[in-house]
C-alpha cells in the first residue's frame, strides 16, 4: 500500500521451509479477529505444517476447531502470576515454558510485540523468531527478523499483512473464518423474527457511547424498521445490558452467550450498532451491516477493517486523543441518537 515502508533484517540460514510454526496472539479479541487472515496465508503458504496459536483462555473460543490450526495452547498470565514470590505459580510457569520448550517449532511470530510474548518467541527455540521492529517493552531484542512498518496512521489488519508478506504468504486473499455455533434453547425465541444487535461494551470508558443514547435507539429500531433489539457482550456487559432493557421490551443476551454463539447472533442481525470493540470487529469480519460509534479512537487505526462507510464520528478538535480517561467525552455526548439511526438507516439500505 501507498505510504508503507517494509524492511526486514534476516539472519543467515534461517531460511528453512518451516515444518512446526507457532503464533503468538494471546489477547485482545478485536486483535485475534484481526490476525484470522494471516493465519490463512500462513495456511496457504505451508500447507503441511503443524500451525499452533498461543492465546488467552478467554478468547480462544473464536479459533477452536478452526480448519487451519492444528493446535491451541492456551495461556493464562493470571495462572501464573508474579512467579518470583509465589513458588506455585514460578512451578507452573517453568512447566509451561518446559512444554512450549518441547514443541520445537522452528517459526515462531509475535503479533503481540511485548516483553512477555517476545521471550516466550526466544523460548520456543525456534531459529526464525519474527516480530515489529517497533514492538514495546524491548521485545525486538528476542528476534531474529524484524519487520519495520512506516506508516503510523496504518491500520492494525495492515501491519500484520506486512509482516506475512515478509514471509513470502502474500497480503491477499483476506479471510476471516470464524466459529458458529447454535443459540441456547431460551435464546432461540428472540431471533425468530428480526432482529438488531447493541454492542455497548467496550474496554474503555471514554469509548462507551452513553448508554441512555444506546436505550433510545430501541423505539425507533422497531418503528421505523419492525426490529427486536437484542444487546449482547461479554459478562461485564449485563449492568449495562440491565439499563438498556428498564421499561423496555428486549432481548438481553449479554454475558450469555460463547464466541461462537455470538458469531451466530451476529451473522442473522439485520443491523449491529457498537462502539470500538472486539464483538464489533467480529460483526465487521461477517459484512453485516454495521454502524460503529468512535471518539477517542482512530478509526483509520483500529476501525472495521475496509468498511470505513460503517463509522460514525464527531470532528472536534481533540478527537482522536487516544485517552482511557476524560472530564467531558464530547466526542461521544454530542453524538446524538438521531445521528447514530440516520446511519443505521444508511446501513440497512446498502443491503438492499
Amino acid at each position: 500500500m501507498p505510504g508503507i515502508l517494509a524492511h526486514v533484517a534476516i539472519e543467515s540460514g534461517h531460511m528453512s521451509e518451516p515444518q512446526r510454526i507457532l503464533i503468538i496472539k494471546p489477547s485482545a479479541l478485536g486483535d485475534i479477529v484481526h490476525t484470522l487472515p494471516i493465519l490463512h496465508l500462513i495456511r496457504e503458504r505451508w500447507p503441511e505444517a503443524h500451525i499452533a496459536w498461543l492465546v488467552n483462555p478467554s478468547f480462544a473460543g473464536l479459533i477452536q476447531g478452526n480448519p487451519e490450526l492444528n493446535e491451541v495452547i492456551s495461556f493464562d498470565r493470571k495462572r501464573y502470576g508474579r512467579g518470583w514470590r509465589n513458588p506455585i505459580a514460578l512451578w507452573r510457569l517453568l512447566q509451561f515454558l518446559w512444554m512450549l520448550r518441547g514443541k520445537r517449532f522452528d517459526l515462531a511470530i509475535d503479533l503481540q510485540g511485548l516483553f512477555r510474548s517476545g521471550f516466550l518467541t526466544r523460548i520456543t527455540g525456534a531459529k526464525r523468531r519474527i516480530g515489529f521492529a517497533n514492538a514495546r517493552e524491548g521485545a525486538p531484542l528476542f528476534y531474529t527478523e524484524r519487520v519495520v512498518v512506516g506508516d503510523v496512521e496504518q491500520h492494525a489488519l495492515e501491519r500484520y499483512l506486512t509482516l506475512a508478506d515478509s514471509l513470502g504468504c502474500g497480503r491477499e486473499p483476506v479471510r476471516f473464518v470464524l466459529p458458529r455455533a447454535p443459540l441456547d434453547a431460551d435464546a432461540v425465541p428472540l431471533v425468530r423474527e428480526p432482529y438488531a444487535v447493541l454492542l455497548p461494551g467496550t474496554n474503555w470508558a471514554t469509548k462507551r457511547w452513553p448508554i441512555e443514547y444506546f436505550a433510545n435507539l430501541v423505539e425507533p429500531l422497531r418503528e421505523r424498521f419492525g426490529l427486536r433489539t437484542i444487546v449482547a457482550g461479554a459478562p461485564d456487559v449485563i449492568p449495562l445490558a440491565n439499563q438498556i432493557q428498564s421499561g423496555q421490551q428486549i432481548g438481553n443476551l449479554a454475558g450469555k452467550t460463547t464466541l461462537p454463539q455470538l458469531v451466530t447472533l451476529l451473522e442473522r442481525a439485520s443491523v449491529i450498532v457498537a462502539n470500538d470493540s472486539g464483538p464489533m470487529h467480529i460483526a465487521s469480519a461477517l459484512g453485516r451491516p454495521l454502524v460503529t460509534i468512535f471518539g477517542p479512537t482512530n478509526p483509520v487505526r483500529t476501525g472495521p477493517f475496509g468498511r470505513m462507510e460503517t463509522v460514525v464520528r464527531l470532528d472536534i478538535v481533540c478527537s482522536p486523543c487516544y485517552s482511557r480517561t476524560c472530564s467531558h467525552t464530547s466526542c461521544m455526548k454530542w453524538l446524538t441518537p438521531e445521528n447514530v439511526m440516520r446511519e443505521v438507516e444508511n446501513a440497512i439500505s446498502r443491503l438492499r
